[in-house]
C-alpha cells in the first residue's frame, strides 16, 4: 500500500525561520563535500521532509523540488524590514543608530562579530523593539531597558535576519567608502562607539562572504 506524503516547498526565506536556519546550517556544514548528504539536508530542514522517504522518491519529483529549493537558496541580499511582526506585536528597528541607548551599544559590543549564528537572535532582540508611537514615517520603540529575549526572534523569517544583517554590513561599507561624507555618515562615524565599529570592521565584507557561502556549499 502506497503512502501519500505532501511536500511543502519554500518560496524564500521568509518562510524559513531562524531555528530552522541554524539547525540546517549546522548539518551542511557537517556533511561539506557531501552532495548527496547536503541535498537531503536540504529536503529535512526546508522542506520538513522525512529522510527514511527521500530515496522512494522518484527522479523527477526530485529533481523539481531540488530544482524549486536552488531558485531561492542563494538569495540572501534582503532588504531592510522597518517593522516585523510578533505574537501580534508591532516590532520596529532602532531608527536612529546614532542615538541608541548606550546600554544598547554596549550590549551589542559584547558579541565579537556581527552574524547569523546562535547568538544573532539576541542581537535583534536589542535592535527590534515594540513600537510605541508612529507619526507618519516616523515611529518610536520601546526605550532600551538591559531586557533581551533571542528566543522570540527564533520564529522569524530569515528574510528578516538577512535585511538587517545586510543592512548593518553595508552601512559599514558606506560609512568606510564614502570620502565625501553626509551629514549623518559624519555623525555615525563621530558616534559609534569604538568598540562597535570594531566589531563592524570585521564583517566588512560579509554580504560577499554570506552570499558566497550558499553558492560554494552547493556549487555542484
Amino acid at each position: 500500500m502506497k503512502q501519500e506524503l505532501t511536500i511543502t516547498v519554500p518560496k524564500d526565506w521568509s518562510a524559513v525561520t531562524l531555528n530552522q536556519y541554524l539547525e540546517l546550517r549546522k548539518d551542511m556544514l557537517s556533511y561539506e563535500g557531501d552532495e548527496e548528504a547536503l541535498t537531503a539536508c536540504l529536503f529535512h530542514h526546508l522542506c520538513k521532509f522525512p529522510l527514511e522517504y527521500l530515496q522512494q522518491l522518484d527522479l523527477d519529483t526530485y529533481i523539481s523540488i531540488k530544482r524549486e529549493i536552488l531558485d531561492f537558496y542563494n538569495k540572501v541580499d534582503y532588504p531592510l524590514k522597518k517593522f516585523i511582526q510578533i505574537d501580534g506585536v508591532k516590532y520596529g528597528f532602532e531608527p536612529n543608530l546614532s542615538q541608541m541607548a548606550y546600554g544598547a551599544y554596549v550590549d551589542i559590543s559584547k558579541y565579537e562579530t556581527l552574524e547569523i549564528d546562535t547568538k544573532w537572535a539576541e542581537i535583534m532582540s536589542i535592535l527590534y523593539r515594540p513600537v510605541v508611537r508612529e507619526s507618519g514615517a516616523l515611529y518610536d520603540i520601546k526605550p532600551y531597558n538591559g531586557d533581551i529575549d533571542g528566543d522570540k526572534f527564533m520564529k522569524v523569517g530569515m528574510d528578516v535576519h538577512f535585511g538587517s544583517l545586510f543592512f548593518l554590513s553595508s552601512l559599514l561599507k558606506d560609512l568606510l567608502n564614502d570620502t565625501q561624507k553626509s551629514l549623518m555618515g559624519e555623525l555615525m562615524e563621530t558616534d559609534l562607539p569604538l568598540k562597535l565599529k570594531q566589531i563592524l570592521a570585521k564583517n566588512g565584507n560579509l554580504t560577499h562572504q554570506l552570499s558566497n557561502y550558499h553558492k560554494e556549499i552547493l556549487q555542484k
